[in-house]
């Protein structure tokens, strides 16, 4: 029996899912939770929505599209977030809002009412409100969603189809030789590391390809090389711009995953990070913001371009950092 407060995180499977295992379903979708753990959950905390064709799930269930069910977990004090966002861009069909760094966007094992899903059900109960791509937790910036289920279905297929195209800016340590350079190198989950979520360059792994373009050279306090870029991923792997980066020897500022030690992302989780930790990273989260997208309207077809500036955070510690050069290129336009 559960105890009367409790949290219901829900799933509906997607498309891109049909066939495979529950266990698996779930895996992807909480990648901080091992495989046995998740099996815990199926068989101990899982409900199906009533009255659906399926009343018992198991961890060998085949997922079809559209199926739907709940975790349910005993309440507990979410971690904080921020819990409001701005909107871009809004037409009825099509919203694009800019995610602050921190607010997750949907439910997982931590948060569940601290998600931009949940916020926006509040904010917007008459539509329904879903995000066509993926953007992790400490990345801010543009996210796009359809404001119904048919919208939302036509944006996912032009990112599927590799009709929508986006542009990050990153700020990185160190100084990349050229002004232009691509990372090809494909990206899997191994046991190489003892953080699960953590992406590997790994020959049999997923084809993975991210260009970028530098917009500006400075130095850090004391006087380490900081680099602004304009990131163009070709693919859309998990975490693909910060592994492409670490591979290149140009770590994000902030990166805890990522950066200068794992480790430090195993004492971020337990809530032990130290002072040196905090040194080391230079910044609370990750300096990673999605700053541009191009994609077709879901209605219209005609493409329509959408830009977040530069979050707050990353734009004060840009101003810290002393000039170095002047810009070498501007991806386009200069960033706000």
């Amino acid at each position: 029996m559960f105890r009367s407060m409790q949290v219901r995180v829900r799933f509906t499977v997607e498309e891109n899912y049909r066939g495979w295992r529950l266990d698996r379903y779930l895996q992807d979708k909480i990648r901080r939770l091992s495989r046995a753990k998740i099996q815990w959950l199926i068989e101990e905390r899982l409900e199906v929505e009533p009255g659906g064709a399926v009343e018992r799930l198991k961890p060998s269930t085949r997922v079809v599209p559209g199926l739907t069910f709940a975790l349910v977990r005993e309440a507990e004090p979410e971690p904080p977030a921020p819990l409001e966002f701005g909107v871009l861009f809004d037409d009825g069909a099509l919203l694009a809002v800019d995610k602050p760094a921190g607010l997750a966007v949907h439910p997982t094992a931590r948060y569940s009412a601290h998600t931009f899903t949940a916020l926006a059900r509040a904010r917007f109960p008459d539509r329904k409100v879903d995000p066509a791509h993926r953007i992790d937790r400490e990345t801010s910036g543009v996210l796009v969603c359809g404001s119904a289920p048919e919208h939302t279905t036509k944006l996912k297929g032009s990112f599927a189809r590799g009709e929508a195209h986006k542009t990050y800016l990153a700020l990185v340590e160190g100084a990349p030789a050229g002004d232009a350079f691509a990372v090809d190198a494909a990206l899997a989950l191994t046991l190489a590391s003892t953080v699960r979520v953590r992406m590997h360059v790994y020959p049999s792994g997923l084809p993975s390809r991210t260009r970028f373009e530098v917009i500006e050279r400075r130095r850090g306090p004391g006087g380490a090389p900081i680099t602004l870029l304009a990131c163009f991923p070709e693919t859309g792997r998990q975490h693909q711009i910060r592994a492409h980066l670490f591979h290149a020897g140009l770590p994000l500022v902030g990166d805890k995953i990522y950066g200068p030690d794992e480790a430090i992302f195993d004492r971020f989780t337990k809530h032990e990070m130290t002072d040196d930790d905090r040194a080391r990273l230079r910044l609370a989260r990750h300096a990673l913001h999605a700053w541009r997208i191009t994609l077709p309207h879901p209605v219209t077809g005609e493409p329509i371009r959408i830009e977040a500036p530069l979050a707050e955070d990353l734009a004060a510690f840009w101003d810290s950092c002393s000039r170095a050069t002047p810009a070498s290129r501007d991806a386009g336009d200069r960033p706000p």
